[in-house]
């Protein structure tokens, strides 16, 4: 097994209603030596139902941080040379699909993998096109070399993705079938879940353009 070298984080918000199966399934894959959970300001029983499936450790922020701020703190959490993300809200999570994610990864193949879960035609040949995914794994450096202005919302999928195209790191992109996720309007409501994907989809658009802005400092950065 090769647990010894990856840490995975689960960023959650309010996700109890499936946090438990997620982390039972990362843990029961025995790809992990830490199984870190980030409640990001949750106000349910997200952080009791992490623990109970099995966590190593379930970091409870008082307050929202957002994605990228999340698994911040994971990251920070661990010194794994190898570190992955999961969703909190997946449903259908088997050991192949983080096997097909992790193992290229940890065995030095590649140095990030993106996980695309099964979105329809349409939703995912965008997803596929775009690299968009919260699945991931990638060498500890990739997420540390980020300019910080990156590391925050749903901006941090589009910077990992395009740094580490910059540094020429080889990457791939994993198509999990059968993986599910509850979208947000069945969490919270249409009209709250149209305004929180409008919300990530700025996000997402700002983060595009603005990766490019600091493409050259980062690469002078890096030259240092």
């Amino acid at each position: 097994m090769n647990r010894c070298k990856a840490a995975v984080i689960v960023p959650a918000y309010n996700e109890e209603a499936t946090i438990g199966d997620v982390v039972r399934a990362l843990v029961a894959s025995e790809m992990f030596y830490e199984v870190i959970v980030v409640c990001d300001g949750s106000q349910d029983r997200t952080a009791e139902r992490a623990r109970e499936a099995g966590a190593t450790l379930v970091h409870a922020c008082t307050k929202n941080r957002g994605k990228g701020g999340a698994l911040a703190i994971g990251v920070r959490d661990t010194d794994a040379p190898v570190i992955c993300f999961f969703d909190a809200d997946l449903i259908g999570l088997t050991a192949a699909h983080i096997t097909a994610l992790v193992d290229p990864v940890v065995r030095g193949a590649l140095a990030m993998t993106i996980g695309v879960r099964d979105r329809g035609v349409v939703t995912g040949t965008i997803a596929r096109s775009f690299k968009i995914g919260g699945q991931r794994a990638l060498r500890r450096e990739i997420f540390e070399r980020l300019p910080q202005q990156c590391v925050a919302g749903y901006k941090i999928e589009t910077a990992l993705t395009f740094f580490c195209t910059v540094q020429a790191k080889a990457y791939a992109v994993v198509t999990l079938a059968g993986l599910r996720f509850v979208r947000k309007i069945e969490k919270e409501g249409l009209f709250a879940g149209v305004i929180g994907y409008i919300k990530m989809s700025a996000q997402i658009a700002w983060a595009i353009i603005e990766c490019r802005l600091l493409r050259a400092a980062f690469l002078e950065r890096e030259e240092k």
